[in-house]
């Protein structure tokens, strides 16, 4: 995460010495698992090696070609160069989604999770691609309970 956020906050101040005023997006992640298989209860209870996941945070349209480059180097300075490859930029359409607002602990997401996943069914709609998780809150400086995270799924 640190080259994440270096880079995040390095566009971010690079952007306003120009006059453009952003803001630095939350931390979001997608989630999925090694052999694609998408169940509840083994997702959030089962053998943890078998998840995969991906953190970024959202860049501003605004930012050039030039200016994502040097926010990258320097984001991959602050990191083990064995994985500063992995800090890189993509672009990604999930479509059509269902989301809600999770309030509380990361570890009480599970019925919020199967709340989401209930409307998606009620609305003739399928699950597809990667469980979406954006946390609007930090939790080394927010109480458990205070912690917002949208949960969002592509749908079909």
């Amino acid at each position: 995460m640190p080259g994440l956020y270096t880079t995040a906050y390095k566009l971010r101040f690079g952007l306003k010495d120009r006059g453009v005023v952003s803001k630095v997006g939350p931390l979001e992640g997608l989630w999925w698992t090694s052999d694609g298989v998408f169940d509840l209860d083994w997702l959030l209870e089962g053998a943890r090696d078998t998840w995969r996941w991906t953190l970024f945070i959202t860049l501003p349209d605004e930012a050039t070609a030039d200016e994502i480059d040097r926010a990258l180097m320097a984001g991959r300075a602050k990191l083990d160069p064995a994985l500063a490859h992995n800090l890189r930029v993509e672009t990604f359409d999930e479509g059509r989604v269902a989301q809600l607002l999770h309030l509380g602990p990361y570890a009480t997401e599970k019925a919020s999770i199967v709340r989401l996943h209930t409307a998606v069914d009620a609305a003739g709609l399928q699950l597809r691609d990667r469980h979406h998780e954006l946390y609007l809150g930090n939790p080394l400086t927010s109480a458990p309970e205070r912690l917002r995270t949208i949960l969002r799924h592509p749908v079909a």
